[in-house]
């Protein structure tokens, strides 16, 4: 800790509020307040995941459950402390991340009329931070002023027992005191569980993913296990992000969890429905929170979760807090102004690009913060929204609400959570297809899958083979040289699309593991190989994809495929034609030249296309690689 020298000075009530005075509509109500400071062994960083996931906080702070449902575009909560109903509408909350947050309820129900809260942080110094909390409530009545006196007092105590030992837990990476550990199953549950884990480990799934995932459905916090995300889990358990995907996806064919495919708003990146299949997917989305329709036919529309089948434990959704901060952790910054106001903040921001919106409408500017730009200080103005702006880190940013109506403004980060994951990954892991063949696209929805890797390949001389050995014979070459290309594309984290005669169309969303499958593919079908006269030539792309149902099946099409399929004609037996895309992705070029890679560089051209595709062509086998179509 900071010797009390060089501390910052403690900030009165008075000196508090003038920096975050009551909404004006009730600044001149009598009230109740309560006003406290902690000093934190924390970090700003640290200590603001902590607060700003309120719901986690009270539950732990041992405050009542509550429940809220949106009524009109507005959130509503209910709770009962002390036996007591108490109804409210949560107004939206505004926040500065790392900095501080305040929330207003209004009530129609309980001891309070009105509620403002609010938590401000003050770094002492890069370990230490000083805690404000300030709490403000306009009685509903004269019976209700002890027994407010009384709750807020517990709750003060509770602060001072819980703040030092989630500091402590933090510094020891082991946050128990926010985590709820759940008692044992149900006789016939455990039982059924037991089974299922049995089941899985007779498939050769990862053992370590077996258990690690059984035991956290057995014992795990609800709130987390309420909808489960198969990438932030395999980090949380220190396992492989793949193992553990395909014991999720084996794991709901056998019943012990449950697919979901969520249409996610693209402002608030909340949930705005959950599909229990893919053809639940419709072609449009709406958010109530921000009151905008979307199409999800844009990258990153859905997220796929799991959630633990009802028959093995009922996970229910319980809060203790809206907790909006940490539901919308992307948002670095949200503010109401009041028309015709101003307010002015620091905002805690990181190299990066940034956008910049005002809550309900759908356009957007962006902010690239950056050490090298020349200002630190913008003013934006809510009727004019900047297309690009440049500062630097930490920026101050004063926001003019110049229109009649108040206005939220909003500054989140321009990137989604890399947590997420998205219907590309599925789609694009063979496993995933064979488990779950009968899910299917409704029939106008065209599914943006993002970046993808297409690979095709081709039988040299099919003709010939077909003329010379007869159709039957020559049937049976392709239906092996099938089975031999599915099981490579598979084994190298892709996907089998579909077959085009004796073509093969695979997918992967890790161009690495197409160009590893495709040398492998031309390995399985060497000069020489006395037992197949196959001879491939593979074409290789990258870039985004749209999927779509054709007929019953799923299938990729765009811009990429087609580029995918053209590079054929560049390539010829034991040859990979790969776009400039493939060869400059991450640890392509690294790998190829580990390989002592034959390589030559071509274009290919078309009056369709507005400059040529460079291509890079790789010969697998030099000196037998002469015979070309």
């Amino acid at each position: 800790m900071a010797d009390a020298a060089s501390q910052p000075s403690l900030l009165s009530k008075e000196q508090f509020l003038l920096a975050h005075p009551w909404p004006s509509e009730y600044a001149q109500h009598k009230r109740l307040e309560w006003f406290w400071h902690f000093d934190v062994e924390l970090s700003a960083s640290e200590l603001w995941r902590l607060v700003s996931d309120t719901s986690r906080m009270n539950r732990a702070l041992k405050v009542s459950e509550m429940k809220f449902s949106e009524r009109d575009g507005v959130l509503w909560g209910t709770s009962r402390p002390a036996g007591v109903f108490h109804e409210w509408m949560e107004v939206p909350w505004n926040w500065v991340s790392e900095r501080q947050m305040d929330s207003v309820r209004i009530y129609t129900h309980g001891f309070s009329k009105v509620v403002y809260a609010v938590f401000r942080l003050q770094p002492i110094d890069e370990a230490n931070t000083r805690l404000y909390a300030y709490f403000g409530s306009i009685p509903s009545g004269v019976f209700s002023i002890p027994l407010l006196k009384l709750g807020f007092a517990s709750l003060h105590k509770d602060y001072q027992r819980l703040l030092p030992t989630l500091a402590e837990e933090v510094r020891n990476r082991r946050p128990f005191s926010l985590l709820e550990e759940q008692g044992p199953l149900s006789e016939r549950a455990e039982e059924r569980l037991i089974s299922i884990a049995q089941e899985l480990r007779k498939k050769s799934l990862d053992d370590v993913c077996i258990r690690k995932l059984t035991d956290w459905i057995r014992h795990g916090d609800e709130q987390d296990l309420f909808r489960i995300q198969v990438r932030e889990r395999a980090q949380a358990f220190g396992v492989d992000e793949d193992a553990l995907l395909r014991v999720c996806l084996h794991a709901t064919r056998l019943g012990l969890l449950e697919l979901s495919w969520d249409v996610m708003c693209p402002h608030c990146r909340g949930v705005s429905k959950q599909n229990g299949s893919l053809g639940s997917v419709s072609t449009e989305g709406h958010c109530d929170v921000c009151l905008i329709d979307f199409g999800t036919d844009v990258a990153d529309a859905i997220e796929i979760t799991f959630h633990v089948h009802p028959s093995i434990r009922e996970v229910a959704h319980r809060t203790f807090c809206s907790a909006e901060p940490a539901t919308k952790e992307h948002i670095r910054l949200q503010q109401r102004v009041l028309p015709q106001a101003a307010i002015q903040h620091t905002v805690s921001l990181r190299p990066g690009r940034y956008r910049m919106r005002l809550q309900g409408q759908k356009d957007y500017g962006f902010l690239d913060v950056s050490v090298h730009a020349e200002s630190r200080s913008f003013d934006w103005t809510s009727s004019t929204l900047p297309q690009r702006i440049s500062l630097g880190p930490d920026p101050v940013l004063t926001l003019s609400n110049d229109s009649q109506t108040a206005q939220t403004f909003i500054v989140e980060t321009a990137t989604w959570s890399d947590l997420a994951l998205h219907p590309g990954r599925l789609l694009s892991l063979q496993e995933f297809r064979d488990l779950f063949s009968e899910e299917y696209l409704g029939q106008d929805v065209q599914l943006a899958i993002g970046e993808q890797t297409i690979l095709f390949t081709d039988m040299v001389g099919s003709t010939a083979l077909y003329a010379q050995q007869g159709d039957a014979i020559a049937f049976r070459e392709v239906r092996r040289h099938f089975a031999d290309v599915f099981s490579i594309i598979g084994s190298h984290r892709g996907a089998v699309v579909k077959t085009i005669g004796d073509a093969v169309m695979g997918a992967f969303t890790n161009p690495l593991d197409a160009v590893t499958a495709a040398k492998q593919i031309h390995d399985r079908f060497p000069p020489g190989k006395t037992d197949s006269v196959t001879r491939l030539r593979i074409s290789l792309n990258t870039g985004p994809c749209i999927a779509v149902k054709l007929n019953t099946d799923i299938d990729y099409f765009g811009h990429t495929v087609n580029i995918a399929a053209k590079l054929q004609s560049l390539a010829g037996a034991w040859q990979v034609a790969m776009s400039e895309r493939v060869y400059e992705a991450p640890g392509v070029k690294e790998w190829l030249a580990a390989q002592q890679a034959d390589l030559s560089a071509q274009q290919y051209e078309s009056p369709s296309l507005r400059a040529a595709v460079e291509v890079m062509r790789w010969t697998v086998y030099p000196h037998e690689a002469s015979q070309r179509v």
